[in-house]
């Protein structure tokens, strides 16, 4: 992929120099009548121009404006550009003489002899007298038309691509600074969910070990399920819900466990669930907390617990009964609850609707998700 881009890369500015140096024959073609030596010179002319220009542009992209610009040495940068633009009027003027093999001297004369006879003819055709009277004779060599123009065109071109490169390259690097950020930030969240989880479901196992119940062994192996899921799934950004279902359910199997028929619980999946994705253990928190504090053993308390699909979005609805004596003797660290909410920020920011409604008799959650 690195290699396509970079061949691409140079195809473009390969591209793009071509156009460039067509660009004087097809706006300012040579006459005609021109003589064969005059000719020969603006060609060299033309093309020694292109080759300083291309070098230029490289040299101060490449090293000028990285190494000075850039570093605020405005100065330098300044005065190495102003001895660039002296020497882009004179040395390619120099060496298009050398190769052309004449004195300079004689081409000179024959140039500026041919551009006065052509002005003659068009003077000579032209029948307004303010106009013959405005244009004066050529009496020396007129260097490359719009030449200034072009020289500073480049030098515009380098510091803005050079620039625009450099901001890109900065916008990348802080995207990508923000992406390890909040990949550190939930691998963090998921390190604090898994034992605020197993800490509540060791604790029902251990319950029915101290009673030597025969739910025993079927608990463990509804903890190995939950185990197992935890050390694949969570691992993923997004795991399919059916798994996280499924994951519940074994929660939700091993907390009935220890609950007497005080307490009754709820829990329906109603819509399809094949393929659809969601964030492991987003849910998980807010049925753990209905089981802390909507469970009693000597009054009646209900935990009900809702999945609804459709096209485009998934709805979580969990409702339970708060329990005043429960409340009063378990302590909560906060865990479950603000990382699922700050899950939901990282992954989702304005994809959900989270609304939790606590009052002094129930608590209920209400979470909807665009998918």
């Amino acid at each position: 992929m690195f290699k396509q881009k970079k061949i691409l890369n140079i195809s473009i500015h390969i591209a793009v120099w071509i156009c460039f140096f067509l660009l004087p024959y097809i706006f300012s073609p040579q006459p005609k009548d021109i003589s064969v030596q005059v000719s020969k010179y603006l060609v060299v002319l033309y093309i020694v121009i292109n080759i300083f220009l291309l070098l230029f542009y490289y040299f101060n992209t490449l090293v000028l404006i990285p190494k000075l610009l850039f570093k605020k040495r405005w100065f330098i940068y300044s005065v190495i550009i102003s001895i660039f633009f002296i020497a882009y009027l004179y040395v390619p003027k120099e060496i298009a003489f050398l190769i052309n093999g004449q004195s300079k001297e004689t081409l000179q004369e024959q140039f500026i002899e041919e551009r006065n006879q052509r002005e003659a003819i068009i003077e000579k055709n032209t029948t307004d007298a303010n106009t013959q009277q405005l244009k004066p004779k050529i009496k020396t060599i007129v260097y490359f038309p719009g030449s200034f123009a072009v020289f500073f065109l480049i030098l515009t071109i380098g510091i803005c691509s050079k620039a625009i490169g450099q901001w890109m390259s900065f916008e990348r690097t802080k995207q990508q600074i923000a992406h390890q950020k909040v990949n550190a930030e939930l691998s963090y969240l998921k390190s604090q969910v898994n034992p605020h989880f197993f800490f509540n479901t060791l604790n029902n196992i251990y319950s029915l070990a101290v009673v030597q119940s025969d739910k025993t062994a079927a608990s463990v192996l509804k903890l190995s399920s939950i185990m197992r899921y935890m050390l694949t799934e969570v691992q993923e950004e997004k795991t399919l819900l059916e798994k996280e279902i499924d994951h519940i359910k074994n929660y939700i199997d091993l907390q009935m466990v220890r609950l007497t028929n005080k307490v009754s619980v709820s829990f329906t999946v109603n819509g399809t669930i094949d393929g659809i994705k969601v964030a492991p253990l987003l849910l998980i928190p807010f049925i753990e907390n209905a089981f802390k504090y909507g469970v009693s053993t000597v009054e009646q308390s209900a935990i009900e617990i809702e999945i609804n699909t459709t096209e485009k979005c998934l709805q979580f609805i969990s409702s339970n009964t708060i329990v005043q004596t429960q409340n009063i003797l378990q302590s909560s660290t906060g865990i479950g609850i603000s990382n699922v909410k700050r899950r939901l920020e990282l992954l989702y920011k304005d994809n959900y609707t989270l609304n939790i409604t606590n009052n002094t008799f129930n608590f209920k959650v209400f979470l909807e998700i665009n998918i």
